[in-house]
């Protein structure tokens, strides 16, 4: 069954942009956002990784998941840090 209301799944759309930086004290910054926007432009969902790594080695990761509630805001539903420190032989 077809539900004429219902929305076609291929007019959402994914878009990625990642950016990188290097911080004056030599830490790299990546920022992967990747978000699902449908075909007025309205953000349905996003998944938003950063990276940093430090001078010493050590890795921090924020995910943070959102989607768009019923007024069209993003809502955090899950956010996860990892942090790795270098390991020294």
């Amino acid at each position: 069954m077809s539900d004429d209301n219902a929305e076609n799944p291929s007019d959402i759309e994914e878009v990625e942009v990642v950016t990188t930086a290097v911080g004056d004290d030599g830490s790299v910054v990546v920022d992967d956002l990747k978000a699902l926007v449908d075909e007025d432009g309205n953000v349905l969902a996003t998944d938003e990784t950063i990276a940093v790594e430090a001078r010493d080695g050590t890795i921090v990761i924020d995910e943070v998941i959102a989607v768009a509630d019923e007024d069209g805001e993003l809502e955090v539903v899950e956010e996860d840090v990892v942090v790795i420190e270098e390991v020294e032989d």
